[in-house]
């Protein structure tokens, strides 16, 4: 984030101060907005689609399962790296073709290629050598994990210039930003129903009936199934999108937040001196080192947010399976068989949810305006969470003292929950949709309005903020594990943490989030280059 914003009168204090922004523009139409906001369906559909099936690939290749949480952690690294670098450098691009569409295509293609060498991995490492008669597959764990950390990166290289894609085509107008970060969190719904909904289908291979071969059984086939309409489906979003919605070229002599002549160049010893950019890193670290006010309240929030965030979306279907039906995945066949059964309970939880993830992703203004603004919508929703995950306790008590079993031909089997404890546990999948809808827009939404207010890059700050995401999952990815098994193992002491970190994000909300400033008519809104309404 540049923040050091430059101000009438007063000599710039540090280097870190060319600003990125273009100069100040109506807002494109609504139908535009909609347009880049729907490659998020493409992009969310591949994300469903790891969410569901590859685990069970990682399985099927004999990938050991203590490197699958080395694998896992590919997610938040490459978030961490590409999202600050690829904002940065969209943010200097003075390409013919715009800014920010020549790193979404590039980020598609780079898609298309890492789904592909994940969906024939198994094959290419039979051709290469790998034996069918073994279980480890060493060539096809290579090529898959090759795949896989490319299509992390190219995820992370599509979303960042999408979001701020998004606050570009909004200008200043506060609520068409808000709105924009809506539609992104609706279509990332959409992408999620037909992930889960792709996945859970069994004979989606019999589409391509070229997908099944010698070293690709049934379930392998339907995962490259589910892949090539990923791939299709994330391609044509893309190329409608980046078709209709153009980008003006973009140079750093036209650029001034203000539109004045004088910020070009900074007077520095009273000798004109061209504004140049510090180097990558350099800039990264002065963004952190001096960013205001707003956007350090907004990253602690997000971050505690996240914290409460990812016990959960890491543990959904697991705590289904292991608490609430009783079953364990380590354990003899009946209690593996319930495990599964709660885990496919928890993917329709999750399907569930992405259905009011959606409606409620459209209603984020209207909820906005019955509350008296987003910051106290966010602030509500963060204790809807924290009352969701406390819920987790209650129904696994319940589930636990209502556990029964019958016994068959002498053996004692296990039975499913009560139909009530099941309702009750698909039901907070279902009202967690409600802050997921928040936490994917409104954060973004408040970071592109500091952004303009204080005149720093979309791309830069939007990367920032990811950090405050990715972040807080690893901490939990790594400490999880060793925090459940502190307390007897389970996912119950991580959901409580997770409560408790909702709580201080809404309390952090409410009491210490600046409100973004109040919306101005469009033949009003003038470019503004200080952040002091936010003090």
């Amino acid at each position: 984030m540049e923040s050091g914003v430059r101000k009438e009168n007063n000599p710039p204090s540090s280097s870190f101060s060319l600003q990125q922004q273009p100069p100040a523009t109506n807002p494109s139409p609504l139908r535009k907005i909609i347009m880049v906001a729907s490659i998020a369906a493409g992009v969310q559909f591949g994300w469903a689609l790891q969410l569901s099936l590859l685990t069970p690939y990682v399985q099927l290749l004999g990938i050991p399962h203590t490197w699958a949480a080395f694998i896992w952690l590919c997610g938040p690294i490459s978030g961490m790296l590409v999202q600050p670098t690829v904002g940065y450098y969209s943010d200097r691009c003075t390409s013919r073709f715009g800014r920010r569409r020549p790193f979404i295509a590039a980020g598609a293609g780079f898609v298309a290629i890492s789904v592909f060498l994940i969906g024939y991995a198994a094959d290419i490492g039979h051709l290469s050598g790998d034996s069918l008669t073994k279980t480890a597959k060493p060539r096809a764990i290579a090529v898959f994990v090759v795949g896989f950390w490319i299509l992390d990166v190219a995820n992370n290289m599509l979303q960042g210039p999408c979001r701020a894609f998004l606050a570009d085509l909004s200008g200043t107008d506060h609520k068409k930003t808000r709105t924009a970060n809506a539609f992104y969190s609706f279509f990332m719904a959409i992408g999620n129903v037909l992930g889960f909904a792709s996945g859970s289908y069994t004979h989606l291979y019999r589409i391509f009936p070229f997908s099944r071969t010698k070293a690709c059984d049934v379930y392998c086939a339907n995962l490259k199934s589910c892949f090539f309409i990923s791939i299709a489906l994330l391609l044509t979003l893309t190329i409608l999108a980046l078709s209709y919605v153009r980008e003006k070229p973009w140079s750093p002599e036209g650029s001034s937040g203000d539109g004045g002549n004088e910020e070009e160049k900074e007077v520095e010893g009273g000798e004109a001196k061209e504004s140049t950019p510090a180097p990558f890193f350099g800039e990264i670290v002065a963004a952190l080192k001096n960013l205001q006010r707003p956007m350090r309240i907004l990253l602690l929030v997000t971050c505690l947010n996240w914290v409460a965030w990812f016990p959960f979306l890491l543990f959904d279907t697991d705590w289904m399976g292991r608490e609430v039906y009783g079953g364990d995945s380590s354990r003899n066949a009946d209690q593996l068989k319930m495990y599964d059964r709660g885990v496919h309970a928890g993917a329709l939880g999750l399907l569930l949810n992405s259905v009011v993830l959606g409606f409620t992703s459209l209603g984020v203004e209207v909820l906005a305006r019955g509350v008296g603004g987003v910051k106290r919508l966010w602030g509500i929703v963060n204790f809807i969470l924290a009352i969701c995950l406390a819920m987790t306790i209650l129904i696994t008590k319940v589930a636990q003292s209502n556990r029964r079993y019958t016994t068959v031909n002498g053996g004692t089997h296990l039975l499913p929950p009560p139909s009530g404890v099941k309702a009750g546990a698909l039901a907070l999948f279902a009202v967690m949709g409600i802050p997921q809808a928040i936490t994917y827009s409104i954060p973004f939404a408040l970071a592109s309005i500091f952004s303009n207010t204080s005149g720093a890059g979309q791309g830069l700050s939007l990367g920032v903020l990811n950090l405050s995401i990715v972040i807080p999952q690893m901490v939990v990815s790594v400490a999880a594990g060793p925090w459940d098994a502190l307390f007897g193992g389970g996912n119950l002491p991580a959901f409580v943490v997770g409560a408790v970190a909702a709580a201080a994000s809404g309390i952090l909300a409410f009491t210490m989030l600046p409100s973004p400033p109040p919306d101005i008519p469009s033949n009003k809104r003038a470019p503004t280059s200080s952040s002091a309404a936010f003090h």
